[in-house]
């Protein structure tokens, strides 16, 4: 495709408050390869705009001119874009797709709010083939830049669900045949001795307090991450990334 030269420099607006940037290289290329999300700025550093096949006229500026223009903490790469929100996915939209294939895998966030965390199980969620992640409406942060960035565009790509409740939630899959583990270091069994289920949710808790008592209750098997060093638990994101690779594992024996 025949790349649109740059705009010069003008004025950057704030976003409404149903805008947001993202940004970051992987994030931004993603978000343009979503057919589903609507751009209404692309910012690149000025040069990075040859990297990409763009329909969307893009806009040149100096590194430092862009992050003056996001938040303190945005590693943006040379790279930026104001969004709009993705359509809202609704549970019972994963329910409908999920119902058409021979198996499925559903990640649910027991009160999970380090945006740096949610981003990064999406992005193991993307990796591993997982078909939603759901989190909770009250108790996660908002999908916003640094959890684009985090998830390295897995946004893009995989179903964010948000749910007033989770534990019914589960209870509406597990309905649909879903079997649901959930993660414990104290749990007896270890994750390498599940039995595989075609249709699984994955349920993962906050750092510290993990699952709430309700959300264990609602599990139809507690297990852990067996560990051989001193320290027995992993931070949450890292084990949504070895709970998925072994029940992968695990199904394909």
């Amino acid at each position: 495709m025949r790349h649109k030269h740059p705009t010069s420099r003008k004025k950057l607006q704030n976003p409404s408050s149903d805008q947001r940037w993202i940004w970051g290289k992987h994030p931004v290329e993603a978000a343009l390869a979503n057919p589903k999300r609507k751009i209404l700025r692309l910012i690149f550093a000025e040069g990075n705009y040859h990297d990409l096949g763009l329909a969307l006229k893009p806009e040149a500026l100096p590194k430092h001119e862009i992050t003056e223009l996001l938040p303190s903490e945005a590693v943006h790469q040379g790279f930026a874009a104001l969004v709009e929100p993705l359509p809202k996915v609704y549970l019972e939209d994963v329910i409908s797709f999920t119902k058409l294939q021979t198996r499925a895998t559903i990640l649910v966030l027991d009160r999970i709010t380090d945006p740096h965390n949610v981003g990064a199980i999406m992005r193991s969620a993307s990796v591993f083939g997982a078909d939603a992640v759901i989190i909770s409406d009250r108790h996660a942060p908002p999908v916003n830049g640094i959890l684009a960035k985090a998830s390295s565009g897995a946004i893009e790509t995989t179903p964010l669900v948000r749910v007033t409740n989770v534990v019914r939630a589960i209870k509406s899959l597990q309905k649909q045949g879903y079997w649901c583990i959930g993660l414990d270091s104290d749990a007896e069994l270890p994750l390498e001795d599940l039995k595989p289920s075609s249709f699984q949710i994955i349920v993962l808790g906050a750092e510290g307090s993990g699952l709430r008592r309700l959300t264990r209750e609602a599990c139809d098997t507690m297990c852990r991450i067996r560990s051989s060093g001193p320290i027995s638990s992993l931070n949450v994101s890292n084990a949504a990334a070895v709970t998925l690779f072994s029940l992968n594992r695990l199904r394909q024996n």
